[in-house]
């Protein structure tokens, strides 16, 4: 063969190896990094490792998962929003990073919808409505009727400015038309420590953290945020039953990767996180979190995160809170 047939031949060899085809063949070569943009323990943090563990199998790669938190889940955001583009970074995004905080801060480092490429969303968590047992009232009409007669009396704790919890009980606070004070803390667990005491009267968390205090009479569930009552809290009413349709709101998980992920690789985190949703013991676990399966693909995905944000964007605007 001459020198020019094996220089031809050469480059062929190399066109076919770097060709997407050949590409999608070869892939995944490597563990994938799944960011989860929260500390770990947390509802977000457990689904998302639940879910990775499983992926495993039908990738023939292990997921693994990385806490990078800060700025309500934007630290770890940017990480992925920059990261390259291969198929080999994920972000476990939720309610805050992709509908709350666009509407939250003036500016962010990336663009939720413009810097990723949705791959499934995975589950919703509903909230609920926490009130400490020092206050005399178990439905919302109650509530009413202690606010109105106790003037200045109610104020709700939340994991700090800018949480969902923040929001959804200011939220709820304009609906019934009762004033109410915020009190910050640093977490869920300082804040659910000062409602059980009646240091604060109310707050709103999601269904995993709250079971074991509401089960245990620390606390008491006045409505679940969903459109029908679930499983876990049977005598807790809907949002609907409660009279407050319109107060839908859930701690969801979506799985998304950087802008330009090769079609095969979303394709292929598609399959094999759906497989880990259809697994019966993963799917107990989600049940026992409270948690809805819900396994839509990266096009449905994507029209549920342009809905989110529509949906969230003038509740925060309403309430007037502005972080940067």
């Amino acid at each position: 063969m001459t020198r020019f047939a094996l220089c031809l031949a050469s480059l062929g060899y190399a066109l076919l190896f770097s060709s997407p085809i050949a590409q999608a063949q070869s892939w995944p070569n490597r563990p994938i990094r799944l960011v989860v943009p929260f500390a770990p323990g947390g509802s977000t943090d457990v689904i998302a490792r639940l879910i990775a563990a499983d992926m495993a199998g039908p990738l023939g790669q292990q997921v693994v998962v990385e806490n990078k938190a800060g700025a309500g889940g934007s630290t770890g955001s940017t990480e992925i929003a920059r990261a390259p583009a291969d198929g080999y970074a994920i972000l476990a995004a939720t309610v805050s990073t992709h509908a709350i905080n666009p509407a939250l801060y003036s500016r962010l480092p990336f663009d939720v919808s413009d810097d990723f490429t949705p791959i499934i969303h995975l589950v919703d968590i509903p909230n609920v409505l926490l009130i400490s047992p020092t206050v005399p009232a178990r439905t919302v009409g109650e509530l009413k009727t202690f606010a109105a007669n106790n003037p200045g009396r109610l104020n709700y704790a939340s994991p700090g400015v800018g949480s969902i919890g923040h929001l959804q009980s200011q939220w709820f606070a304009n609906l019934i038309g009762v004033s109410m004070a915020h009190v910050p803390y640093r977490g869920a667990g300082p804040a659910m420590q000062d409602v059980m005491t009646g240091e604060v009267q109310l707050m709103i968390d999601n269904v995993p953290t709250a079971l074991e205090q509401i089960r245990s009479g620390k606390v008491n569930a006045l409505l679940v945020s969903s459109p029908a009552r679930i499983a876990q809290l049977p005598d807790t009413p809907s949002s609907v039953e409660a009279g407050l349709p319109q107060f839908i709101g859930y701690s969801w998980l979506a799985f998304l990767a950087p802008k330009g992920t090769p079609d095969h690789a979303i394709t292929a985190l598609y399959e094999a996180s759906k497989a880990a949703l259809a697994n019966p013991q993963v799917r107990e676990r989600l049940q026992a979190l409270s948690a809805t399966v819900i396994g839509e693909n990266p096009s449905a995905t994507a029209t549920f995160l342009r809905a989110e944000r529509d949906k969230w964007t003038p509740i925060v605007k309403a309430i007037g809170v502005q972080l940067d």
